[in-house]
């Protein structure tokens, strides 16, 4: 089981550095056996290092009075110290553009709040450089202060990207393809010079579409823009693949079904290309929708985010992303869960993160469950469950949840993670569940048994059962804490195994996810 779970990211990337962003990092670090790989946008952003709603910056150009450049490091060396001191690696992306390289610079740092237009944020940092060479020598001299900074083996381990989503907002130009595969080809020979075993790739776009099929032509057969050579250097392809939830009856229905379906038509696309055959392939940003920053205040669709509805969609839909993966028979490394934290928020506001205010909410704990199960798939059938190609179809909407597991194996360990997941934010009793295991080559086992769910691992019930306070006192914020933990119900026990097999039955309640784990 490739871990594709241990992928996160945010567009604010000076949050890494305050203490909630640096807290929260420790928690992700430490619930995963590998290193967690972290994508953050604004890291060639100019400014001073403030923090805003989808802003950021490390002002790492500039230039003199006579327009030689001017490189300054430390904003952004103290992002990527605080992953490399965690053991966690950059997914380093080139953008955006420096104010003293846009062709538009001004305006340049937008002012966006949650309500407003979402296309107000594309402002002077959106377009490409007035100048490649300088941009080209800018990244560069970035690339070989990291191989300084960190050592050579450290950043060969990291991967490189170009932009974000260049097929939608954030790129701004008569000609957005011509220039972007500029982009990429200047950027890329770019980075290969600085650090010829660097790994780079993209193109980061929306989804599947023309853009990314040219993109992929162009990098394999067409002439490069820096070079004059055929093709451009690419280690693994990227794409982002969104859900789309909305307000049914005045109930929250999630869109899982277009989540999966923009999945395929992306891992199509690689499939289609022949030498791309084993490509790693990343999905850049892999979420129920697109707008992390968007407050269920102004999108009540996004009510979804504090509960347990969140923990079982995101269960469930990595779960159904290796499956999806291995039918196209592409090579999936890594599906980025674009959430993080946002400082100087009201507390359960509704944004997509992990934690607020310091306090981890019940999604998290999806994530720790990941970090405690085995390397190994093992296969999974039942009576109760929707497959990843009924759900690509239409979703899971019936009468009947999606009862299903991802289970694995290790050395004397069985792990299997079930959820009982319906796309209506509905929570009710659920249903009784029974795992049979078999091939248990044991006559006893012990099990411990974890639970995500409106009782346990759930600091959002917790805040609401102590009125909603808007300013929880220092005893109130220990108890969030401690309810924000992966809760184990009740005590390992020992259960017999007769004829290689053992049955654990719960009661699982609709849009909860437990956590079964045997030893031997």
């Amino acid at each position: 089981m490739t871990p594709i779970w241990a992928w996160f990211g945010y567009d604010e990337p000076n949050y890494t550095t305050a203490p909630n962003g640096k807290k929260l990092l420790s928690d992700i670090a430490v619930l995963s056996p590998v290193p967690v790989y972290v994508r953050a946008h604004n890291l060639m952003t100019s400014g001073d290092g403030s923090y805003a709603l989808k802003w950021g910056s490390t002002g790492m150009y500039t230039e003199d009075k006579d327009g030689k450049p001017v490189y300054h490091w430390s904003i952004v060396d103290q992002i990527f110290d605080t992953y490399v001191e965690r053991n966690m690696k950059p997914l380093a992306q080139i953008g955006f553009m420096p104010e003293a390289l846009s062709q538009h610079p001004q305006p340049y740092q937008h002012h966006w709040k949650p309500g407003v237009r979402y296309q107000e944020i594309m402002t002077g940092w959106a377009t490409p450089p007035k100048d490649y060479d300088k941009w080209a020598e800018l990244i560069y001299q970035w690339v070989r202060h990291c191989v300084a900074r960190y050592g050579q083996q450290e950043v060969e381990s990291w991967y490189w990207e170009v932009w974000n989503e260049p097929d939608g907002h954030y790129l701004i130009a008569p000609d957005v393809k011509r220039e972007y595969f500029k982009m990429y080809d200047y950027a890329a020979d770019a980075v290969k010079r600085a650090l010829p075993s660097a790994r780079i790739g993209g193109p980061h776009t929306a989804g599947a579409g023309r853009f990314m099929d040219d993109f992929l032509r162009h990098v394999l057969t067409e002439p490069n823009y820096a070079t004059g050579r055929t093709g451009a250097p690419l280690d693994f392809v990227a794409f982002h693949a969104k859900g789309a939830p909305k307000v049914v009856g005045g109930v929250v229905r999630m869109g899982m079904d277009v989540h999966f379906q923009r999945l395929d038509d992306s891992f199509a696309l690689v499939e289609k290309y022949p030498q791309l055959k084993g490509m790693p392939v990343i999905i850049g940003e892999s979420d129920p929708e697109g707008c992390a920053a968007c407050g269920m205040a102004t999108k009540p669709e996004n009510a979804y985010r504090n509960g347990t509805l969140y923990a079982s969609y995101t269960a469930a839909s990595i779960a159904r992303e290796y499956d999806l993966a291995d039918k196209r028979g592409v090579n999936l490394i890594g599906a980025v869960n674009w959430s993080f934290e946002f400082e100087d928020q009201p507390w359960y506001a509704g944004f997509r993160d992990l934690a607020t205010n310091g306090v981890n909410k019940p999604v998290l704990n999806v994530f720790r469950m990941f970090g405690l199960m085995g390397e190994e798939r093992v296969a999974v059938s039942g009576d109760l469950a929707y497959d990843a190609a009924s759900i690509k179809a239409g979703g899971v909407r019936g009468a009947r949840t999606d009862i299903n597991a991802l289970a694995t194996r290790g050395k004397r360990r069985v792990a299997v993670m079930v959820w009982n997941y319906h796309d209506d934010d509905i929570i009710d009793a659920g249903a009784p569940v029974a795992l049979q295991i078999a091939g248990i080559p044991a006559r006893a086992v012990s099990m411990r048994h974890y639970r995500i769910d409106s009782d346990n691992s759930n600091s959002y019930t917790a805040w609401k059962r102590m009125g909603s306070p808007a300013s929880p006192s220092p005893a109130q914020v220990l108890q969030l804490q401690q309810a924000s933990e992966l809760a184990q119900l009740g005590t390992p026990k020992k259960l017999k195994v007769r004829n290689g097999s053992t049955i654990i039955t719960m009661q699982l309640p609709r849009q909860a996810v437990s956590l079964v784990i045997l030893t031997y």
